[in-house]
C-alpha cells in the first residue's frame, strides 16, 4: 500500500536565478492521479525531478510517509517507478533484459516473471524487436520500453514526465489504461503531460504550475 507524498514549503532555484518553484506545499494521496499542467518552463519537470530525487530542493522537504526522500533516497526509490523526459534506459540491453534486471535488482523476480514481462510488453505493443538492443529503438519504441520499466516491479508511486510523447494512438490508449489500473489498485501517480485531453478526465486533481497559474484544484 502506497503512503502519501508530501511537499512542505518547497522552493527550487538554480544558482542566483529566480525560483522555479516557490513555497509549494502539496499532498499526493494513494489511489490518486495528479496531472501537472502549465507551459514549458513552468516547473513540471523540475517538480518531477524533486519527487524522484534527481534534484534537491533549495528549501523545504519532500516526504513519503514519514520518510525524508532526499535523506533516504534508496529506501524511497524502491517504491517508485519513473518515466523520465529523455532516454534513460541502458542502450546495451534489450527491453526484455532491462525489465529482468529491474525485477532482479528489486528482489521481485519470480517464476512467472517472464510471462509478466511478455504480457506487459505486448499490452504496450512493443513487437518482436523487444529482444533487440534498446540503442536500436525508435523514439516510440524507447518510450514503450520506459513505460514498461516503470511499471514492471509494481511500484507504489509512479512519476511520469510526458509519458504519451512519441506514442501511436493505440499505445497511448494502452498507457492510459495501465495508468488507470495502477491508480484503481491504490497507486499514487503524478504525471506531467501536454496531452491533457487523454489524462484530465481520469485525474483526481490537477496542479497548475507557472507564474500565471491559478490555484491548484483538488
Amino acid at each position: 500500500m502506497a503512503s502519501s507524498l508530501q511537499l512542505d514549503d518547497v522552493t527550487k532555484r538554480y544558482g542566483d536565478g529566480p525560483a522555479i518553484l516557490e513555497g509549494l506545499s502539496r499532498t499526493f494521496a494513494p489511489g490518486t492521479l495528479t496531472v501537472l499542467v502549465g507551459p514549458n518552463g513552468a516547473g513540471k519537470t523540475t517538480l518531477l525531478r524533486l519527487l524522484s530525487v534527481l534534484s534537491y530542493p533549495t528549501t523545504g522537504t519532500v516526504r513519503y510517509g514519514d520518510l525524508d526522500v532526499h535523506a533516504h533516497p534508496h529506501r524511497y526509490l524502491r517504491h517508485v517507478g519513473l518515466v523520465h523526459a529523455g532516454r534513460q534506459l541502458p542502450e546495451h540491453l534489450s527491453a526484455v533484459e532491462v525489465l529482468e534486471w529491474i525485477l532482479r535488482s528489486r528482489g521481485a523476480w519470480a517464476d512467472d516473471a517472464p510471462d509478466r514481462i511478455d504480457a506487459l510488453l505486448t499490452r504496450l505493443r512493443l513487437d518482436e524487436r523487444r529482444t533487440n538492443l534498446v540503442g536500436t529503438y525508435s523514439s516510440g519504441m524507447t518510450q514503450k520500453a520506459q513505460i514498461a520499466a516503470a511499471l514492471v516491479a509494481h511500484p507504489d508511486v509512479l512519476l511520469m514526465d510526458e509519458p504519451l510523447r512519441s506514442l501511436d494512438a493505440e499505445t497511448a490508449d494502452a498507457t492510459v489504461g495501465l495508468l488507470k489500473d495502477f491508480v484503481e489498485d491504490g497507486g499514487l501517480a503524478v504525471v506531467a503531460s501536454h496531452l491533457t485531453d487523454a489524462l484530465t478526465p481520469m485525474a483526481d486533481a490537477t496542479l497548475p504550475l507557472g507564474a500565471e497559474a491559478p490555484a491548484a484544484s483538488s
